[in-house]
């Protein structure tokens, strides 16, 4: 037993790390997040996505730095800079974060299938799905979780080729003029673009779960780079077939590209691409949702099962009284711009406190 009391066997290879960076980051944000940055950016929006990836890569290193000096997860941590009581006060802080944010993940789904394919279904319905399918996966433990997204990567990289289709109906032109905004509008869409690229930050709890976790430092980095690129590619391809109102005026603006696919068996292939990414979500869900149960866990020393059963019954409440637009405003504003602040503050913050107490020991 080592770093925060996990058995061996309950470890995954660092090889994994790639998958669970890469399948936290891609989610519902690729749907949406272009109607957003063309409105601050336009034709430069992929240097601020760029510029995003840019801060996800630090981040990483900082969070690898962290746990260098002080091995556990980002509960350990807090206690050594802090001590036990402000420790835990920070870490119930990334607690809470993580729950909001893998509700977050859910609702918007939801709202995307209501929207595109079954409105008159209630959105409670849906939550109990995910729950129930989340709660099974999770009592698998950590090394189940880390199947299922591997298995989402593998399984859903074909509809990145499905984008190859709208440029037959592209003009390139409309990718100029570049390098005409300013420096503080791309930073602007820095910000924009930051939900889109956000789950990284997840290795702070489950790095204890890695077998030799220094060396997967490496498949995180290749894991933020390729969602990076990706993100890139989409908003590359999203220029090219909206003009640049349109794209300003359209809600999902991936979805609406695969809505002109038609094929001999089928009308309406937005609803294999709808269908299908939920495998993409699920992951993103159930890592989000562990990370709270997990970090519950180590805060109280209750079962992790018991904290999962009253963040789903919180998760489920919301979809049964209060899921509308305004609720899932309300929940992007938490994690944008305040979670992404939080993470991008504390961290070096925390690297910065720690390393002064390690040369001080030293002295």
């Amino acid at each position: 037993m080592n770093q925060a009391g996990v058995n061996e066997k309950y470890k995954v290879s660092p090889f994994y790390v790639f998958f669970l960076v890469h399948s936290m980051q891609t989610g519902v944000g690729v749907l949406s997040f272009q109607r957003v940055l063309a409105k601050t950016t336009g034709t430069d929006g992929w240097i601020s996505i760029l510029l995003a990836g840019l801060f996800v890569h630090i981040m990483i290193w900082v969070i690898y730095k962290i746990f260098s000096i002080v091995p556990g997860d980002i509960i350990s941590a807090n206690n050594q800079a802090f001590g036990k009581w402000i420790g835990n006060f920070f870490s119930l802080l990334f607690v809470l974060y993580f729950f909001f944010l893998g509700m977050t993940v859910m609702i918007s789904y939801i709202n995307v299938i209501h929207v595109w394919m079954f409105e008159e279904v209630p959105s409670w319905a849906f939550a109990v799905v995910f729950l129930v399918l989340i709660y099974y996966i999770h009592t698998g433990g950590f090394r189940t979780i880390t199947g299922i997204a591997f298995l989402s990567v593998i399984l859903t990289y074909w509809l990145l080729f499905v984008l190859f289709y709208a440029m037959e109906y592209s003009e390139f032109t409309n990718l100029l003029p570049v390098f005409h905004h300013t420096l503080l509008d791309i930073l602007k869409g820095t910000r924009s673009t930051s939900l889109t690229l956000l789950g990284f930050e997840m290795i702070v709890m489950y790095y204890p779960f890695i077998k030799n976790a220094k060396t997967s430092q490496k498949y995180a980095h290749w894991g933020a780079l390729t969602t990076t690129l990706i993100t890139v590619f989409v908003y590359l391809v999203s220029l090219v077939f909206y003009s640049q109102k349109q794209l300003e005026l359209t809600i999902w603006p991936t979805l609406s590209m695969t809505s002109i696919i038609e094929l001999p068996f089928i009308q309406r292939f937005e609803y294999i691409d709808v269908s299908w990414w939920a495998i993409i979500i699920i992951p993103n869900m159930t890592i989000a949702l562990w990370s709270a149960s997990r970090g519950f866990k180590r805060l109280f020393n209750v079962q992790q099962k018991y904290p999962l059963w009253g963040i789903s019954i919180i998760i489920l409440l919301t979809n049964v009284f209060i899921f509308d637009i305004d609720s899932l405003y309300i929940l992007h504003k938490i994690i944008d711009p305040y979670g992404v602040l939080f993470i991008a503050l504390y961290l070096p913050l925390l690297l910065v406190i720690i390393y002064i107490k390690k040369l001080r020991k030293r002295i």
